[in-house]
């Protein structure tokens, strides 16, 4: 229920993806002010059990771009300030809240170089938009600048990183490592743990595994496919069982608590929201969605955990594997032979894979405190 004697913060983010930077903030604004009320708003259907998590005050689907619908909602809100994460803003709504004197701003904000938004129709229709923005806050210097070529003014922008390095660190930091899921799953064989991976991946990741597998025959694989269906999942235990690998479902392991099957060559996790934990186990780690239209997931994850990353080709539109390859803390694969030689040097030299490790960790470190300046940013919203 709106308190209209307290300040509200309106945070819209479309997707989990931009939930996941939008939530830190959340939190620690919660936190630093616990006078502000906090609306969160999204788009995809995906994001709408996640919202639970952001632990705002009012949730809701933010309903179509038009101007009847958008003020209604800041008639229903009366905002003290709208943000947006990441880059989607919306028109009409960034137009009806600036005509109230309600500040909008912009959080981790992003723009790769080749995105569609740069385009000279999307230019068009959205640069008053972006124009119109009080602050910006972006995740480098080099996106601030992108970001400008939208409509962004140079005076709003300032870089106070991207917020899922906070959150990946801390969930890391904060693994419990004795849990009944990491007890049951821990081995002392050579451990790949693969992320989020599509039917595309999984195709060059299963050639390149049976070559590992001859390399270092002990090795197994924690593999979890980005959307666990009934169909994904057969899949992958079709491909083991014709190589000979002995395969089991997390949820048929926890039915079977002390059979032996947690030493299996193949689990897949048929569960979600396990992946982030299950990534302490790995010695290595490969992340989908390189070699699907869908682009490269999330890559700091393991890194931040100290675990070297492996990831296919379509990864120009993520900073982060960027980031990991420039300090040798990640490595890309074309195809099933190239993959299988990293994989092959990391799960059998431990000296490497550490080294490795390492740095992928630092990369994650050096980019900590982007909630902190996001919240600052917010704040002095706030203060106007």
């Amino acid at each position: 229920m709106r308190d209209v004697q307290r300040p509200l913060v309106w945070l819209h983010a479309p997707s989990v993806g931009e939930g996941l930077q939008a939530r830190p903030v959340a939190h620690a604004l919660r936190t630093a002010h616990p006078e502000v009320q906090l609306a969160y708003t999204f788009y995809s259907p995906s994001a709408a059990r996640f919202a639970d998590s952001v632990g705002a005050d009012i949730t809701d689907y933010l309903p179509f771009d038009g101007a009847r619908e958008c003020d209604a909602m800041l008639d229903a809100l009366k905002p003290t300030a709208l943000v947006f994460v990441k880059l989607d803003v919306w028109p009409v709504l960034v137009a009806r809240a600036a005509a109230r004197g309600i500040p909008v701003a912009l959080l981790s904000a992003t723009l790769a170089p080749g995105s569609g938004r740069l385009g000279a129709f999307s230019k068009m229709l959205l640069h008053d938009a972006y124009a119109a923005l009080r602050s910006v806050g972006a995740i480098d210097a080099q996106h601030g600048a992108r970001l400008q070529l939208l409509g962004v003014r140079e005076s709003v922008i300032r870089v106070t990183g991207d917020t899922r390095f906070d959150q990946v660190w801390s969930r890391a930091e904060a693994v419990d490592r004795t849990s009944p899921l990491l007890t049951l799953l821990r081995s002392k064989r050579p451990t790949l743990v693969a992320g989020s991976t599509w039917p595309a991946d999984d195709a060059v990741l299963g050639d390149a595994w049976i070559a590992v597998r001859r390399a270092i025959p002990g090795a197994r694989l924690i593999v979890a496919p980005h959307e666990p269906t009934d169909v994904h999942v057969q899949s992958l235990e079709a491909w083991a069982k014709t190589h000979r690998l002995r395969v089991v479902r997390l949820s048929v392991l926890q039915e079977r608590a002390g059979s032996g099957d947690g030493d299996a060559d193949v689990i897949v996790l048929d569960q979600v929201g396990l992946l982030g934990d299950v990534y302490a186990l790995a010695d290595a780690a490969f992340v989908g969605g390189g070699f699907h239209a869908a682009g490269l997931h999330s890559v700091i994850e393991p890194a931040a955990f100290g675990v070297p990353v492996a990831f296919g080709p379509r990864h120009t539109m993520s900073r982060e594997a960027g980031l990991l390859l420039a300090a040798g803390g990640g490595a890309t694969a074309r195809t099933s032979r190239a993959l299988a030689e990293v994989l092959t040097q990391w799960l059998g030299d431990q000296q490497k894979r550490e080294r490795e490790g390492q740095r992928a960790r630092e990369v994650v470190r050096a980019e900590l405190g982007a909630t902190a300046r996001s919240v600052a940013l917010v704040e002095e919203l706030l203060a106007r």
